[in-house]
């Protein structure tokens, strides 16, 4: 066959082994966002909207201990050395070799014929190179999957900080909402506390009697026992962001949080980016992290492929070889080699063939886990919207309850003490008031959690 024909073969042989170009499936989006607002935080660090110092420090503490993150980080050393493992493949192995043997032949053996010495030694010293021609692909395949399994690696990384700067965030705002659960029930039980004494004065001076004074000690002890629920409740809340901080066992054990003194009442407004909904692709790193293991399988298709393909090896050696030590750099002991070799599967049991198929059914796993993921951020987006929105309303509605329950108390203690009202209309309202400041707390604690997972929703 004339070399013409030679090299056209090969090249028909390489262009049915390779795999087509890779291209990110198509998938609908909606056309943009039903909000927009200018975007916050263009480093990343967007839990500084918050403008809580303490908040920023826990976070900060978070990325250099904890558990989770250690391990993504970890996973992503590992694959820039699978990188580095797979692009070596691309390049000529160069090796040196150096042996000595001493052999004594058996004189009844044909491997001493008369008068050969039958013991004799052999010294050797070679440079060897070896290299792999990548003509149909199957080393650049496996370069290209572990580089795209690398950048997989680095965006769940990522996607480890952005859940758990969002997670810290919420976990704080709920031991502050928590703390100020507990210092407005020690305020009510302390102003049940004094009611109380004043009750029983009055109990004494005749004015009431027993019931209404068992009615007033009865509320009295109902706001003492709502107080160690929610005091447990706190110690659960800091021992479990203690563990999402990373700290030490004595120190979960242990926990002492610090967070900003004092109640909080500003709402912070959630920042939704303006145009496409397109650059969610980009930002998000889990949708990175899927559209980048689709890739890596996709090649991995590719270098399945070429496996059904000859593989061709060249190989050299330079070097010295004597059987005496003292003449083995001279010049009558050189030796060079050179060789080339053609390997050509033919039957493996359908071996190569099912790790090709494996390959695709892979491949086709990554599309519908990437399109999965797609939807699944989508309907987080929405959902966190909606989320942000509907707590912001519900903690206007809470706040206002409050007020008028509090005005509501104020007048039931003014008609009980003119003779006008009973004792349990102002229990009613002291229970009442209570309740709407405690639901308030939790309705602002949600409005913040909501903005965390707006951002997280976004890709931060």
């Amino acid at each position: 066959m004339r070399p013409i024909k030679r090299l056209s073969l090969l090249v028909l042989l390489a262009g049915c082994a390779t795999q087509p170009a890779y291209e990110r499936p198509p998938v609908e989006l909606p056309a943009a966002w039903k909000e927009s607002a200018p975007r916050f935080a263009a480093d990343g660090r967007w839990w500084r909207i918050y403008e809580d110092a303490a908040l920023e420090k826990l976070v900060e503490e978070s990325f250099s201990s904890n558990a989770d993150l250690v391990v993504a980080a970890a996973r992503v050393d590992e694959a820039r050395a699978l990188l580095g493992e797979a692009r070596s493949g691309l390049f000529p192995r160069v090796d040196a070799q150096a042996a000595a043997t001493r052999q004594h032949n058996s004189a009844e053996t044909a491997f001493s014929p008369p008068g050969a010495p039958r013991e004799y030694g052999n010294y050797r010293a070679t440079l060897n190179v070896s290299y792999d021609l990548d003509l149909f692909g199957r080393l650049s395949a496996g370069a290209a999957a572990a580089r795209a399994e690398l950048a997989a690696s680095e965006a769940s990384r990522e996607a480890v900080r952005l859940a758990l700067a969002a997670q810290v965030a919420k976990s704080y705002f709920a031991l502050r909402a928590l703390d100020e659960q507990v210092d407005l029930t020690k305020k009510t039980l302390s102003l049940r506390e004094e009611w109380l004494g004043l009750q029983r004065k009055r109990k004494d001076a005749g004015v009431i009697g027993d019931f209404e004074l068992r009615q007033q000690e009865a509320e009295t002890a109902a706001a003492r026992a709502q107080l160690p629920p929610i005091e447990r409740e706190r110690e659960r809340e800091e021992t479990a962001l203690a563990v999402l901080l990373g700290r030490t066992p004595a120190a979960v054990f242990e926990p002492s949080i610090p967070r900003k003194p004092g109640p909080d009442e500003a709402l912070k407004a959630a920042v939704v980016p303006a145009g496409l909904p397109s650059e969610l692709l980009l930002r998000r790193p889990d949708l990175v992290e899927a559209e980048r293991r689709m890739a890596a399988a996709s090649a991995r298709i590719a270098a399945a492929r070429a496996e059904l393909f000859p593989s061709i090896s060249l190989t050299a050696a330079l070097g010295v070889e004597s059987a005496q030590l003292g003449s083995l750099f001279t010049g009558p002991a050189g030796l060079w080699m050179l060789g080339a070799s053609l390997a050509q599967p033919i039957f493996a049991g359908g071996r190569l063939e099912a790790r090709t198929a494996a390959a695709e059914a892979r491949e086709r796993a990554a599309v519908a886990q990437y399109v999965k993921a797609i939807q699944n951020a989508f309907g987080e987006v929405r959902t966190a919207l909606a989320a942000q929105r509907r707590s912001r309303e519900s903690f206007d509605a809470e706040s206002a309850r409050a007020a008028a329950l509090a005005e509501t108390l104020r007048l039931a203690r003014l008609r009980y003490e003119n003779g006008i009202a009973s004792q349990l209309d102002v229990i009613d309202a002291e229970r009442g008031l209570l309740a709407a400041r405690i639901a308030r707390i939790e309705a602002l604690r949600a409005q913040r959690a909501a903005v965390a997972d707006l951002f997280r929703a976004l890709g931060g």
